[in-house]
């Protein structure tokens, strides 16, 4: 008889999870909490606007791909990429910015322009950082991190000592160049990491390359078709889902969980994925004796930042911004220190604003602006509508200015969200929007465990474990817990 399997939550690892064991020969329901299915990666229309609720970047595309080729088919059969070029703008002040271009000549041609001697600098650094990059992606984030054996391998100890673990960001950057321009620009994709990149391991340098060397794309008609992918290909493999399906209990006997309670009724499966927020699913779905980590533990962990969100729908179309927009025309590390040093509301901060409709007819009706306003914060703050409207006022005085329009009386739609709507909705702890911290302390076997250490057939996954947070992780952990679940399930 076909084994039955539960997956909670269809967040991107839990639909990957779910297609791989299915693949692997199990009955597999998902089962959502919300309304729709996708996690942090859900969709919404407001007056013709359609907007992506969560990730807005499209990095590693090799991922996504080699995720569909598993079972013998491609992105291409479920959506549509288009690279961006630029890749994205950074603002430094009124009129003064950068388009990171996306071909490599034109890159190592501005970053002459800004330092000289910078483009041999340049080649030096991806070339490092790809080689970061093909060991990281290829043999470290791969394995389960049950224990250190794991990485004794010959090929993975002798290249720890070329991937600069011991290593800062900050340090490894500064190595090669000078220009404040430039290293804030090499700097900014370890903001969301959980750290200063003074505290973040140069391994993750690799992040450049997948910035620089593979490029920044994006999935027509937003990021929710990577949702809408994954799970029409989840279902073709027989995948069922149930969506307003809130787990109450995971359901032990002895050393074996046998279902879930949802709706106060008992479903009995043959073992349990648990893609949700994994905080919550151990300290809210499981009694104490069956739980890996306890509260102190929680306590202790550090956290890479939550978000300030805006969702705006604007009657007009806005000059001066890309696809893509860093601003940062503020002080950066200031406010790094009030993410990640001294937690608080930020004094001045940096913000990303996303402008798909500016790629994308689909998402705003004609003439229209779709924006999605970013802010970076520390996890855990007070959070209070009046808070969000300061912040609000705040950088859009600076949006228009940076950009030399007037914005606000053409706003004919807007919705905020923050650290209580990711309590609310994904159960997140501490109000977090990307995992835990990728510090050095906090990788690998450091993580959270896959699985579950008093019950044999109960595992995580998601970005609360390994490899870490970001979409092409979750795809590759969901692989990786399927693939532990499966042999564990065999013995």
């Amino acid at each position: 008889m076909t084994k039955q399997v539960a997956v909670i939550g269809s967040g991107i690892a839990g639909l990957s999870a779910a297609s791989h064991l299915a693949k692997n020969g199990y009955d597999v329901t998902v089962f959502e909490k919300n309304d729709q299915i996708g996690g942090r990666a859900r969709q919404f229309e407001e007056q013709g606007f359609v907007f992506d609720m969560g990730p807005s970047w499209y990095w590693m595309p090799e991922v996504f791909e080699n995720h569909f080729k598993a079972f013998g088919k491609k992105v291409a059969d479920y959506y549509t990429l288009k690279r961006l070029d630029p890749s994205y703008r950074v603002y430094f002040d009124e009129g003064d910015f950068i388009d990171v271009p996306a071909d490599l000549e034109k890159m190592k041609a501005l970053f002459e322009e800004i330092e000289t001697g910078s483009s041999i600098k340049l080649e030096k650094f991806l070339k490092e950082a790809a080689y970061k990059y093909n060991v990281g992606m290829n043999d470290l984030v791969r394995k389960p991190a049950l224990k250190l054996g794991e990485f004794v391998d010959m090929r993975i100890f002798t290249s720890m000592f070329k991937m600069d673990l011991f290593q800062s960001v900050s340090s490894h950057v500064r190595k090669y160049f000078k220009n404040s321009r430039l290293i804030q620009l090499l700097e900014f994709p370890v903001l969301f990491l959980g750290a200063a990149p003074a505290n973040i391991p140069a391994l993750y340098t690799l992040m450049n390359y997948a910035d620089i060397s593979l490029g920044t794309w994006y999935p027509m008609g937003g990021m929710h078709e990577i949702i809408k992918g994954m799970h029409a290909l989840a279902v073709e493999l027989g995948v069922k889902f149930e969506v307003g399906a809130d787990v109450e209990e995971i359901r032990v006997e002895g050393k074996l969980s046998t279902g879930l309670i949802i709706k106060g009724e008992l479903r009995k499966f043959d073992g349990i994925i648990g893609s949700g927020d994994y905080h919550s699913m151990e300290q809210d779905l499981l009694s104490i004796q069956h739980r890996n980590y306890t509260t102190k533990y929680w306590d202790k962990k550090k956290m890479a930042p939550s978000s300030l969100l805006f969702y705006l729908g604007v009657d007009a179309k806005i000059d001066g911004l890309q696809h893509h927009n860093l601003m940062f025309d503020a002080d950066f590390d200031l406010h790094s220190d009030e993410i990640y040093a001294q937690p608080k509301w930020p004094t001045n901060p940096l913000f990303y604003v996303c402008a798909p409709s500016k790629t994308d007819p689909s998402v705003a009706p004609e003439g229209k602006e779709n924006l999605f306003l970013l802010v970076p914060i520390a996890p855990g703050l007070h959070d209070s509508d009046s808070i969000r409207e300061r912040y609000f006022d705040l950088i859009m005085d600076r949006l228009e200015s940076l950009t030399g329009q007037e914005i606000r009386s053409k706003i004919i739609y807007k919705r905020s969200y923050a650290i209580s709507n990711f309590i609310a909705d994904y159960r997140a702890f501490r109000g977090n929007a990307y995992g835990l911290a990728n510090t050095l302390d906090q990788t690998a076997i450091f993580k959270p465990s896959i699985r579950n250490k008093k019950i044999k057939n109960l595992y995580y996954t998601g970005q609360l474990t390994v490899p870490g947070p970001g979409v092409p992780p979750s795809i590759i952990s969901g692989e990786i817990v399927a693939t532990e679940f499966t042999k564990q399930l065999a013995l």
